[in-house]
């Protein structure tokens, strides 16, 4: 394993983060959830996200159990708040008081007195940013958070907020949560200039595009018995509007680009986001040890760039690069 700033901070993560988004507490049972973080203890990796709404809570769950006894100090926890964790009226979004609440419920679903790194999961239009930020200052300066950080915000967003962090003396933001892969690119072109200015390091959810870059499924097949196109639960939701036979027959056509280069499939699409030298780490989901084991083994990797070529190559004009696709929905609607 390799290990990179976290932007401009002094704290190091693992250039592959393990998370639990869709995996822990729904499309694996608890068990096979706990073997996948051991083993991905084992394989060097320290970094685990997580969020308050995945599973309904239940991840946060899975994911304290799995670490505990763990060292504290040898690993990084990242959780996020903004999406509704119960009925009630002020049970999501980024007020003062829904921030102050969900961060006391994770630290207790996680077993921890701390979250290294506490993002806000998507913006919210409906609440002061001042307010959010003030509230994240507050968590930060009373040691329940070590660092702060967003999901999946617009460049304007982001300058925003850190004009206001500035201007109260609040801590500023550090990481960046977007989704980024070689088929979904579209903090390229605004957010990742303006991160590298300010500081903000990318931890880039969904580097395979769903399990997509992969290669498991096949155009014209049907999708892998056990696989997350399969998950009624919530992953086949997420995946569907990537099963298009378009975008299948062009990424079985990087399988002899991966073989060239002596990888799996899975291994260069994680390579190929940690070759962007903001990316501080690439998060990877797994319902199974073995797979932990096959893409740990993309960290370090340096793709030359007649591979980087090759893959653009191969892609053509399927990634998607537009930042106006790069929305927050409304919490409350």
């Amino acid at each position: 394993m390799e290990y990179r700033r976290l932007g401009s901070t002094g704290m190091y993560v693992s250039e592959i983060a393990y998370g639990n988004w869709i995996t822990h507490g729904s499309q694996v049972e608890a068990e096979a959830a706990i073997r996948c973080v051991k083993a991905a203890l084992n394989e060097g990796i320290t970094t685990f996200d997580t969020a308050d709404v995945y599973a309904g809570t239940r991840a946060e769950v899975v994911l304290g159990k799995a670490l505990k006894g763990v060292r504290r100090e040898s690993y990084e926890l990242f959780t996020k708040v903004y999406w509704p964790t119960g009925t009630g009226k002020n049970d999501r979004g980024l007020s003062r008081k829904h921030i102050i609440e969900s961060c006391n419920a994770s630290l207790k679903r996680l077993q921890s007195d701390h979250i290294d790194l506490y993002q806000m999961h998507r913006f919210d239009f409906q609440t002061p940013l001042e307010e959010s930020l003030s509230a994240f200052d507050d968590l930060i300066r009373s040691g329940k958070v070590h660092y702060i950080g967003f999901s999946e915000w617009t460049a304007p967003q982001i300058s925003a907020a850190l004009k206001i962090q500035d201007a109260h003396g609040y801590n500023r933001f550090v990481s960046s949560q977007p989704q980024y892969s070689a088929l979904w690119r579209v903090i390229e072109a605004e957010v990742i200039p303006l991160s590298i200015k300010e500081g903000i390091g990318q931890i880039v959810w969904s580097p395979m595009a769903q399990g997509v870059l992969s290669g498991k499924y096949l155009p014209g097949k049907k999708a892998p018995a056990g696989s997350r196109a399969t998950d009624k639960k919530g992953g086949a939701g997420m995946i569907s509007g990537w099963l298009r036979e378009e975008v299948l027959t062009a990424v079985a056509k990087l399988a002899p680009v991966a073989k060239e280069a002596g990888l799996t499939m899975s291994q260069l699409a994680i390579a190929w986001v940690l070759q962007n030298p903001n990316v501080s780490s690439a998060i990877m989901g797994a319902t199974k040890p073995s797979q932990v084991k096959e893409n740990v083994k993309a960290a370090g990797v340096k793709l030359d760039a007649s591979t980087m070529r090759a893959i653009d190559a191969v892609l053509g004009t399927l990634p998607e690069k537009d930042p106006a696709k790069n929305i927050s929905p409304n919490p409350r609607s």
